[in-house]
């Protein structure tokens, strides 16, 4: 065995931490920076949990916008498609939600103002929002329009606002 293949199981354990935080009742940990979702696979019909990074919540309705960075070929996004989440989780809160694709110039309001909050990790995110791409993301106004184009914004909104209740 090489060494390689030892850390195979670790790597795919450090990625699950996320979710496993949620699974321990530790979701609060994460803050409103991130949601879980819970959603149903739309070949194997089983439960599956993603976790996501909140790139706007709404602090009236408790929505969340989030980025499908791998695009529409991403397994939860094509699965939501397929079927409605069950569940969304921002820290101690959960919800049935319904969702929607963000318009484009929504999309890219909502991303300039993430971009303007998260000001000093900006260098950070173009980077990795250009690997994900595979063109040089700058932030431009240009470049954001062609991001949320490839890169869809979805939001999740309560399905009763009044139902939010502690995981």
């Amino acid at each position: 065995m090489t060494k390689r293949a030892g850390l195979q199981p670790l790597v795919r354990w450090l990625l699950r931490l996320p979710v496993h935080l949620y699974d321990w009742n530790a979701g609060w940990l994460l803050g409103k920076r991130f949601a879980m979702l819970v959603h149903t696979g739309r070949r194997t019909g089983l439960t599956r949990k993603t976790v996501l990074e909140v790139v706007h919540y709404d602090t009236v309705t408790g929505a969340v916008v989030v980025m499908s960075g791998l695009g529409r070929s991403s397994d939860w996004y094509q699965n939501i498609k397929a079927k409605e989440a069950s569940q969304v989780v921002v820290g101690r809160h959960s919800f049935a939600p319904t969702h929607w694709d963000v318009p484009d110039d929504e999309a890219d309001d909502v991303l300039t103002d993430y971009e303007q909050r998260n000001r000093f990790a900006a260098p950070v995110v173009r980077w990795v929002l250009s690997r994900l791409v595979g063109w040089r993301y700058d932030g431009t106004n240009d470049s954001r329009r062609r991001l949320v184009q490839e890169l869809p914004l979805v939001c999740f909104s309560p399905v009763d606002p009044a139902i939010t209740s502690p995981s």
